[in-house]
This record gives structure tokens, sequence and C-alpha cells, in this order.
């Protein structure tokens, strides 16, 4: 079978060459009824386009990469969070014929900033996503910026550097957990604090203060700990905040997989949730509808974010500007059957 060319495709339209490979590389300024029959011709003829051609003429890879913290480098490892960024990136990339590329890299590693600059220069990609907490570590934010390559911060946490960011209201939303959970009459209301490095759960600890003091509700310190977001700190924090004489009513924890955790560690001292202890969480991964009871939890936007993130990064490449400024993609509350009235 003879295979199908760009010409097959300009001819069967009646444009010209340049005018195809505008359309198939979803370049502005093309009239919207020209596009049409382009696009027409395109799926009339089954046209694939030859990816190496396209990328030397265009002198685009026509590729972006995701980088973020690997996962499996802690004790119990989530990769819940990972894979709705990923769901995010594909998306918009397969909408603008674009190709994903995954790195998990370590933070932790003293050559991390090399390692990532030697990916860069041999893959050249159009543009960097990079995921929290590395998107809020400016000897790593800088070192892909020195290579010239655009770059997009997803949940940095503060406003460190010149990049554009896509963020949510993490800080807003967690106080309207907690206050949540202070309208269920719960006034010893627990929280577990994530890792120290991911300043956008940070700003979850700030927002269940606000919540507290919006409440009415005298802040203390033994109703905090401190967990690394995986489940197994969120079960060495639940015997901590647990075993306590005066025991809390009710833990919010920084992520999903902590608050799982806690529920594990409830089951195991024979603590009913929700009728002795409310448990609520942050994310909404899929873990939280599969524990039983399935989690209350904040539903945060990754997969919108990281979607938003790819599509101002082409946007950016095509256009040839660079992205300036932020997008802050609000959560919600879901609220399932792990939070309940507090306990007489």
């Amino acid at each position: 079978m003879t295979k199908v060319t760009i010409d097959d495709v300009a001819r069967l339209a009646g444009v010209s060459i340049k005018t195809v490979s505008r359309v198939v590389n979803q370049e502005p300024n093309v009239r919207r009824e020209t596009r049409d029959k382009v696009e027409k011709a395109i799926a009339e003829l089954h046209y694939t386009p030859n990816k190496a051609a396209r990328n030397l003429a265009s002198h685009h890879s026509h590729l972006i990469g995701l980088i973020y913290d690997d996962p499996s480098a802690y004790e119990v490892p989530s990769a819940g969070y990972v894979i709705r960024m990923q769901q995010g990136t594909l998306r918009a990339c397969r909408r603008s014929n674009y190709e994903l590329l995954i790195h998990p890299c370590r933070f932790r590693n003293k050559d991390v900033c090399d390692e990532l600059t030697a990916l860069i220069e041999q893959v050249r990609p159009d543009g960097i996503v990079l995921a929290a907490p590395l998107s809020n570590m400016p000897r790593i934010v800088d070192a892909i910026a020195a290579t010239g390559t655009p770059v997009v911060r997803l949940s940095p946490g503060t406003d460190n550097g010149g990049q554009y960011w896509v963020s949510t209201n993490d800080r807003e939303i967690s106080a309207e957990m907690t206050r949540y959970l202070a309208s269920l009459g719960h006034k010893r209301i627990a929280f577990i604090k994530g890792h120290p490095k991911h300043k956008a759960v940070g700003n979850r600890y700030l927002g269940y203060l606000d919540g507290l003091k919006q409440s009415g509700i005298e802040f203390s310190e033994d109703l905090v700990a401190s967990g690394d977001n995986s489940i197994g700190s969120g079960e060495t924090c639940a015997l901590q905040l647990l075993r306590q004489r005066r025991r809390p009513t009710a833990i919010f924890a920084a992520n999903d997989d902590m608050a799982a955790g806690v529920i594990r560690i409830a089951d195991r001292l024979g603590i009913y949730v929700p009728g002795q202890l409310s448990v609520a969480g942050c994310d909404d991964i899929s873990l939280a509808r599969q524990v039983y009871p399935a989690l209350t939890t904040i539903n945060q936007p990754l997969s919108a974010m990281a979607e938003r993130a790819v599509l101002t990064l082409i946007d950016s490449v095509r256009g040839k500007q660079p992205a300036v400024g932020h997008q802050i993609v609000p959560a919600k509350i879901q609220i399932r059957d792990s939070t309940g009235p507090a306990p007489d």
C-alpha cells in the first residue's frame, strides 16, 4: 500500500503543502474554513505526519518533559499524585500533537542538577513542566532555566521566581475543610503536616491554622504531627495523636496517603471512624475512594493543573513569547463517609 504523503493531503484539500504543515503543527492564523478542509483531507486519507521531518522543518522537538520527584525513593511510595499529573499532561500533549517525556528524579541527590541539564541537552524538549517539590527549589529551577528551555512550575507553593506557575488555592480550601470539621462540633482537631520540602503542602497547614482561628478554636501544639506524605508516616503520626490522654476527635491530614494511614491505625486501635474519630485528607487520589470508610478529602484539580501547564508551554513556544504570571485552579471539598458529628 502506497504511503500517503503531505502532497496528497494538499492536493485533496486544494491548498499548499505549507498550509497543511501549519495545520498539522496547529499554528495560528489559519482560517477556520481552510483548517477544516485540511483536517477533513487528513482524516479521509488517514495521513500520519512524519515526525522527524516535521520537527526538522519547524525547529521544534514537539516534546514536553514532565519532571517530578521519584515516589520510589520513599519507604512507602505513592503513585497517585504522579498518575494524575501524567493524565493531565498526556491529555494536553495529544490535543496538541506533542509527545511526553516523563523523568522521575531524586531531589536529594547532589548531582540532580547535572542530571537534568544532561537530559535536556540530549532530548531538547520544547518545554518542561516541573512538579512539586522540585518546582520550589531554586537550584533546580535555575539549572533548567540556564539551558534556555521554557519551564512552567506546578504547585510551587511560593512565588520565588519569574517562571510561569500553575497552582491551586491550598491555604483557602484547607481553612474551609477545618471550618467544616468544626461545624460538625469538633473542638480537638488535629493536623498531620506533609514533607517540609513541599511548600504547597505546607500551605495546607497554614490553612488549618486559619480555619481554627475562624472557628474560634484555640490552637494546640499537641494536636500537630509531622509526616512525610507517605502512608507509613500517617500511621506513625496517628499513633502519636491517638495515644494522648485527651485524643483528638478529628484528624485532618495534608494528603490522602497519610489520612489512609490514620484510618488503618484507628481500625487497629478499635476506634470507630467516623463515630469516634473523623478523618479528612487532601488530593482526592483513587485511594480516597478505595479505603473504608471512603475518605472525605479536598479534590485537588491536579490533572487540570498539569494540562494547563502544558498548554501554556506549547502556546508560548508557538507564539515565541515567554509565559508570564500564574494561574490558580480552585479546589473543592469532597465529603464522604469518614467524617461525621463529634462524639459526645
